[in-house]
């Protein structure tokens, strides 16, 4: 059996969307994962799975010791603040848990001498070149949003990428620093939080009408595209950055395809309504459009030996079964414990 299926990785994050997705992959790729995460209580879900779970706040330099001390290969850092997960407002939390918690976990890194770790980026630093369907490359210049939700929480992801770099120099710690864009996935609570204010998730508000055969709005501009990226191709990427033979750099997460929005409510009229009771689409070009972007993903497919395996509607006839049997429902919990199934 080769070594590389025996090594140590601490995954920081392990709790949440993409975090638990990543454990149970890595874990099947023969890993010996470490799940790490701030809820105090898993529920027993790692262990069930295999795996150890120690809680532990990122923002703490001396919570560090509960951790393995020595015998560690990768880090995965996919803790932190986000946006969508802040109710209110309080940009001092992405400060603390950005870019404190990345130093404190790059110390650590170099502590047990990691060979390389894995960042998950935020998609806003490259939001300037949304609006049209040109592939945004991996490697352009970074900006942060001026004026919204995100201004403050891209500016704390930049400067964390910054200081991954410098310990890529100063101690040749191998970086992958992952662009996610929005990533698709299953998740019990259908609920986000935009300028701290709780919204429906839109894809999952468009699934649940259409699920009920009620009509479904088209905003904006039919033909704006999308990179639908599905969390199980997500966290292959994860995977693969573990086993590449080269130095890191920045990689976008995606699939290279654009879907337009008028593909995208067909897709999911076509998967979860039923046959005699189907959803209408009610066009209105009106309203505002969609946020639209296509990741260029040559970069990821090239050095880390990424191939895509769900298009737009193998991605939502997968999301389907996860509905239908909520794997991580011991860790998350249950749909109805966030939505009674009433439309508001």
């Amino acid at each position: 059996m080769n070594s590389v299926l025996k090594q140590r990785v601490i995954l920081f994050g392990a709790t949440g969307t993409v975090g638990a997705y990543a454990a149970i992959a890595l874990q099947q790729s023969g890993y010996e994962v470490i799940a790490v995460g701030r809820r105090k209580n898993d529920n027993g879900f790692f262990k069930e799975h295999g795996m150890q779970y120690i809680s532990m706040d990122i923002t703490d330099n001396k919570a560090f010791k509960v951790l393995p001390q020595e015998n560690v290969y990768a880090v995965i850092h996919l803790a932190g603040a986000i946006p969508a997960r802040m109710q209110g407002y309080n940009p001092q939390t992405y400060i603390d848990s950005v870019m404190t918690g990345t130093l404190n976990v790059l110390d650590y890194c170099v502590f047990v001498s990691a060979d390389r770790i894995v960042f998950a980026q935020s998609v806003a630093d490259v939001s300037y070149l949304y609006g049209n369907n040109a592939l945004i490359p991996a490697d352009v210049e970074q900006h942060f949003p001026l004026n919204d939700d995100h201004s403050v929480y891209s500016i704390c992801k930049n400067a964390a990428v910054n200081l991954i770099e410098h310990y890529f120099v100063k101690y040749g710690l191998k970086r992958f620093v992952l662009r996610f864009p929005n990533i698709y996935v299953y998740h019990p609570n259908p609920f986000y939080f935009f300028d701290g204010k709780k919204r429906w998730q839109s894809y999952r508000l468009l699934i649940e009408r259409a699920k009920k055969g009620l009509p479904i709005e088209l905003w904006g501009n039919p033909n704006l595209q999308r990179d639908i990226v599905y969390v199980k191709d997500c966290v292959q990427i994860i995977v693969k950055s573990l086993s590449a033979v080269v130095d890191g750099g920045m990689y976008n997460v995606g699939t290279g395809i654009g879907t337009t929005m008028k593909k995208q409510i067909e897709g999911i009229i076509d998967v979860f309504s039923a046959a005699s009771h189907r959803s209408l689409i009610i066009e209105c070009p009106d309203k505002p459009d969609t946020a639209s972007y296509i990741m260029d993903i040559s970069k990821t497919l090239n050095e880390l030996g990424y191939e895509p395996q769900f298009d737009y509607i193998t991605y939502l006839l997968d999301m389907k079964k996860e509905m239908e049997i909520e794997p991580f429902r011991d860790l998350w919990g249950r749909e109805s414990d966030f939505f009674s199934g009433v439309l508001e």
